[in-house]
């Protein structure tokens, strides 16, 4: 990279011009979709209002380095070459590029107003850590080795006293910068996901990290379409101008295109803004993380922090003196799966408001009908439906196995009844596709019975006094939120809708015999609306359906009130 320029840059003015310089040009097409603000007095590009004192990284010291002036000319479209191509710093490590667009599926689910582009989660990973070191993370997108940032202990760096009990950092006296993204241990504790839905929230997997840097340059209503509200995001992270001008120079350059390159073959920043040169300063002293702990109820203020521990130069040394061996560059799977075909067989039918019991599963293969393992697939709920994959997703990436097998989150159906389709692409790519059918059933009941046994009488002309109240179960159990349907029947062995007797009233006051809107509470149970009757008398039948096969019939009396009979005249 320095060969583009001529030399390495440095912190201070030169770096500061060249960067304004490297924006100037990267930006001279500016990409579709971006509204740009008015440029502020100090170059930078302002109409960013002030962000609050805290950030992320806690304005940690970060990579300087800047993109080269000849940018790529593919763009986004290179991602699924089977070799890298091009500018070898428009490379992007598979893991690490197949997170960042993970994160933009899910925020763009959640969060569409926001309009976040993964270009940007590659933009500040590239500056703070050099996408994870170059992508050294394993096959779940957990980092090798922890990145962990200088102890901030006052010593050329903010004072933080210990906030997570050395949890994240392995640190109980001061924080330390945590993880690809660089997050400092108290504002993981507010912010941090979990990614890959592995149970756990990590800030040294890149899943995790990727989606909660997402939902923290989101924050406050942000539409980062809008230069300003993007401004606004990246000083969030680090309250620098410079910061801010360095990163618009890598999402300028990523934006013109990029490339898959294997993991671990990524390539590292070198200038830190701290002054410091070479690609692997280490941390004052080796420190060995405990697990993560779940999150904070809400965030804590965030300090200041340093920049990430770049990679070693050389292996780190086992514990019988020798050195390890660095993980086999991981092949590019997005290259080589050429179908992806079920795994699990059956029909995938749940019960509305209730887990789909067949799971998602999916495998992966290659044109010599292999296995692909490690293959990032991209599970998408397609249609009119309100049915979510866990955690309210409509999409969500999973890598798979050894045996190219990848299962999808648990699948929830939502109150909407019908067909929808779960579609499975190769993360990036439009085919390979697998498109499965899932249907959604109404919830059921399979027995009806009458509360109390109190005979149901009214006089023509009136209504009947006690209501109708009934309990609805499935296999035992009380059946919340079924429907029922309650009609006047003409008799039991011809259950047409009567026309005359007991009714109902609409919303109008009009007479109605069939009511089909009726719900079960939460504990199965049903009172019906009032009963009217008309001028007729005699004996009637009210009869209540529900899916799943309950059926009760209640009988309905109207008779006219009998007549005192007159005192018998003595003979004389």
């Amino acid at each position: 990279m320095a060969a583009q320029f001529g030399r390495r840059l440095r912190k201070g003015a030169t770096t500061t011009a060249v960067a304004a310089a490297a924006v100037a040009a990267l930006s001279a097409s500016q990409a579709p979709g971006v509204t740009p603000a008015p440029a502020g007095g100090d170059g930078s590009t302002s109409g960013s209002a002030t962000p609050p004192e805290s950030s992320a990284t806690g304005n940690s010291p970060y990579y300087t380095d800047l993109p080269p002036l000849n940018t790529p000319n593919k763009p986004g479209g290179s991602i699924n070459l089977p070799v890298a191509t091009g500018p070898a710093e428009a490379g992007i490590p598979a893991t690490v590029l197949n997170a960042y667009k993970q994160a933009e599926a899910a925020l763009a689910a959640a969060d569409p107003a926001c309009r976040l582009p993964w270009q940007l989660l590659a933009a500040i990973g590239k500056v703070e850590s050099g996408q994870a070191r170059g992508g050294r993370v394993d096959a779940n997108g957990t980092t090798t080795s922890p990145i962990l940032g200088p102890v901030l202990n006052g010593v050329g760096f903010a004072n933080i006293s210990d906030t997570d009990d050395g949890a994240y950092d392995g640190d109980r006296t001061h924080d330390r910068a945590v993880g690809p993204m660089q997050f400092i241990p108290s504002t993981w504790a507010g912010w941090g996901q979990d990614g890959n839905d592995d149970g756990r929230k990590d800030p040294n997997n890149i899943y995790d990290a990727a989606l909660a840097a997402g939902k923290y340059l989101c924050a406050g209503g942000r539409d980062l379409s809008v230069q300003s509200d993007l401004d606004r995001a990246i000083l969030s992270y680090n309250h620098s101008q410079e910061y801010l001008r360095t990163v618009l120079s890598w999402f300028e350059y990523y934006k013109r295109g990029t490339h898959q390159v294997p993991d671990g073959t990524g390539v590292l920043p070198v200038d830190r803004s701290d002054g410091s040169t070479g690609a692997s300063p280490s941390p004052t002293a080796p420190v060995t993380p405990g697990p993560s702990p779940s999150p904070s109820p809400s965030p804590s203020q965030p300090g200041g922090t340093p920049s990430p521990t770049p990679p070693p130069t050389t292996p780190p040394p086992t514990p019988g003196g020798g050195t390890t061996t660095p993980p086999a560059p991981s092949p590019s799977p997005t290259e080589t799966v050429t179908v992806v075909e079920d795994a699990a067989g059956g029909q995938l039918t749940a019960v509305a408001g209730q887990e789909f019991t067949q799971p998602v599963k999916v495998r992966a293969k290659n044109a010599r009908g292999l296995a692909v393992p490690g293959a990032g697939l991209v599970f998408e709920v397609v249609g009119e439906t309100d049915a979510r994959f866990s955690g309210d997703r409509r999409t969500v990436a999973v890598r798979t196995g050894a045996d190219g097998i990848a299962v999808a989150p648990a699948l929830l159906a939502g109150e909407r009844t019908g067909d929808f389709t779960v579609r499975v692409t190769v993360a990036g790519r439009a085919a390979p596709r697998l498109d499965r059918t899932a249907t959604v059933t109404p919830r059921q009941a399979d027995e009806l019975t009458r509360t109390g046994d109190k005979e149901l009488t009214a006089a023509p002309g009136a209504e009947f006094a006690d209501a109708v109240e009934v309990k609805a179960t499935f296999k035992g159990a009380a059946a919340a939120g079924v429907a029922v349907t309650a009609t006047m029947i003409t008799a039991a062995d011809d259950p047409a809708e009567n026309t005359k007797g007991p009714y109902f009233k609409d919303a109008e006051g009009n007479p109605v015999r069939t009511l089909t809107e009726l719900k079960t509470g939460a504990d199965g149970a049903l009172v019906l609306p009032k009963i009217y009757a008309d001028d007729q008398t005699g004996t009637f039948l009210l009869r209540l359906t529900t899916p799943g096969g309950a059926t009760l019939t209640i009988q309905l009396q109207i008779a006219a009130p009998t007549e005192p009979s007159a005192p018998a005249t003595p003979a004389p």
